[in-house]
């Protein structure tokens, strides 16, 4: 015959079993804060790494008080269209082709309506000359079609365009509007914050939100637009001058052994 167990000692077996699943918990609980916490700060720049960022913003600002994006443009429409020319392209280049291309299509419903083949012998010293024309008569439409024909000024909108990714959306809101969404990221900024130790990354996606999460939001459009003529006069792709760069001290290419 078996002895059925008495209701103390069940009870007491209850409670010893809830406090173990309750430690249990607990000790679940503190190792996801801890881990949260070790995530937290390793995405957290340190002091030093923040005043050496100060110090370089500094010194691009006494370079370049006044710089500003190199694109000619009399509006948004027109800073859109001729960043979209300047992929794999050079600025001087585009501010060549832009004044007939304007002129021609002066707004959103003009190159929406554009004839393929003659956007595409205006544009076609740029480079990708079919791919951009696509992104052109896609973008004005859409503009058209969606928006009443003007730019929305929000980052998510303008990314929906064709042709427009987070760099040129930032390149508008930024140098048109003074909206500080993002920094630019091209070839230069993404060269230079390598070079400079603001980042470890090498898409310019994860660079940015590095870029963002150093500096002040606004030092965002300034920032960039200075690093990206730094990189043009004087941190060159093949050649940097690093003898004559004002931000050697605070640079650690130009100090590696």
């Amino acid at each position: 015959m078996t002895s059925k167990p008495s209701s103390s000692s069940s009870s007491s077996g209850s409670r010893a079993g809830a406090k173990r699943a309750g430690a249990k918990k607990a000790g679940t609980k503190r190792a996801g804060a801890k881990k949260a916490g070790a995530s937290r700060g390793s995405t957290r720049p340190d002091a030093a790494l923040l005043r050496r960022v100060e110090a370089i913003a500094a010194g691009l600002k006494a370079l370049y008080p006044d710089v500003t994006c190199a694109l000619g443009h009399r509006n948004d429409f027109e800073l859109l269209v001729a960043t979209i020319l300047s992929a794999q392209c050079t600025d001087e280049r585009v501010n060549k082709v832009t004044p007939e291309l304007f002129r021609r299509f002066p707004t959103p419903r003009a190159m929406a309506e554009a004839d393929q083949e003659e956007l595409e012998r205006l544009i076609h010293s740029t480079g990708f000359f079919r791919n951009k024309a696509r992104s052109l008569v896609g973008a004005s439409r859409r503009i058209s079609e969606h928006y009443g024909g003007k730019l929305p000024r929000d980052l998510k909108e303008l990314i929906t365009l064709p042709g427009v990714a987070r760099k040129t959306a930032n390149v508008v809101l930024g140098t048109a509007h003074g909206i500080a969404a993002g920094v630019v990221v091209d070839t230069h900024v993404k060269r230079l914050s390598i070079r400079l130790g603001l980042t470890s990354q090498s898409t310019p996606e994860k660079i940015e939100r590095d870029l963002m999460a150093l500096l002040p939001r606004s030092e965002w459009i300034d920032f960039s637009h200075r690093l990206i003529w730094h990189g043009r006069r004087v941190c060159g792709a093949r050649k940097p001058r690093c003898d004559d760069c004002l931000l050697a001290p605070h640079c650690p290419s130009a100090n590696a052994p």
